[in-house]
């Protein structure tokens, strides 16, 4: 060995200062399009550290969904507990609970951490594909919703929760006066179905409103959207920034992932997380 030779970096026993911790609650996506996965691409893409507690796993492709499996509450709850009680976290995102007992479960354990919650309230896939049970949703609305920071559902969501069909803009602000009744400090409805640019708004139980619009990109390859949004607020919360400042960086992270997303088998491809990076 070259004597002269500059001695290899060894970190110190203390190591680099953490980065904001982002904890996702939700099912995992096996095509790696949505769910944890997007999850934990669009945090580590925000510079937060990701980190999971897995509710289902599904059987999904570009195609769609072609089977999810609950994991045991028990199995939800120590996860949970695991990542909590050492690591600590500075923002929570829930996506895909399933059931009435893991919504009843994680609604639970949210309602006992001190640190913003945001919830999206899956229901069925991009492609369709019920994520939820339909006896579940009543719970969504009784007990995960009133824990949360923000919920943030898409316009089939609120139209399960609050029954409540959103046919142009003009819709979207009973719609979210629907929702925060419901028991959310904030509701962010997205207009991502409907025609035209892309608005978004977002509503406060203080009666404070903002919309967020951006063009609309001609890309069917759209899988993880809701996800990858949700999670980018969420790592917004963490860096320590406020809900309409966190959602309007979210709304430019993911219109920049839509415009980037890339196909994928034969179906639907997904968003690209990486694309400020590419």
């Amino acid at each position: 060995m070259d004597p002269t030779a500059a001695a290899p970096h060894v970190p110190t026993s203390a190591g680099s200062a953490a980065p904001p911790r982002v904890l996702t609650v939700a099912g995992s996506d096996s095509g790696g399009g949505a769910g944890i996965q997007a999850d934990l691409k669009a945090m580590l893409a925000l510079g937060v550290h990701g980190m999971s507690v897995i509710t289902a796993v599904t059987a999904q492709n570009s195609l769609g969904v072609q089977g999810y499996w609950e994991l045991p509450a028990e199995a939800v709850r120590a996860q949970f507990r695991s990542v909590v009680d050492d690591i600590g976290v500075q923002a929570v995102k829930t996506g895909m609970l399933a059931s009435i007992e893991l919504v009843e479960t994680v609604s639970e354990l949210l309602a006992g951490i001190d640190a913003p919650v945001v919830v999206d309230p899956v229901g069925v896939s991009k492609h369709g594909d019920a994520l939820l049970a339909a006896e579940a949703v009543a719970t969504v609305r009784e007990r995960l919703l009133p824990v949360a920071t923000l919920a943030t559902p898409n316009l089939h969501e609120v139209a399960q929760l609050t029954g409540i069909t959103v046919t142009g803009e003009h819709d979207m602000p009973a719609a979210a006066e629907a929702v925060l009744a419901l028991g959310p400090r904030w509701v962010l409805v997205k207009g991502g179905h409907l025609e035209g640019e892309a608005a978004d708004l977002l509503c406060g139980a203080d009666g404070e409103r903002h919309w967020y619009r951006a063009p609309r990109h001609d890309n069917r390859h759209t899988h993880g959207t809701g996800c990858t949004l949700a999670s980018a607020v969420a790592a917004e919360l963490a860096k320590g920034a406020e809900v309409p400042e966190a959602v309007a960086a979210a709304k430019e992270y993911v219109t920049g992932a839509i415009r980037a997303g890339f196909a994928l088998g034969a179906g639907i491809g997904p968003v690209d997380h990486a694309w400020r990076t590419r």
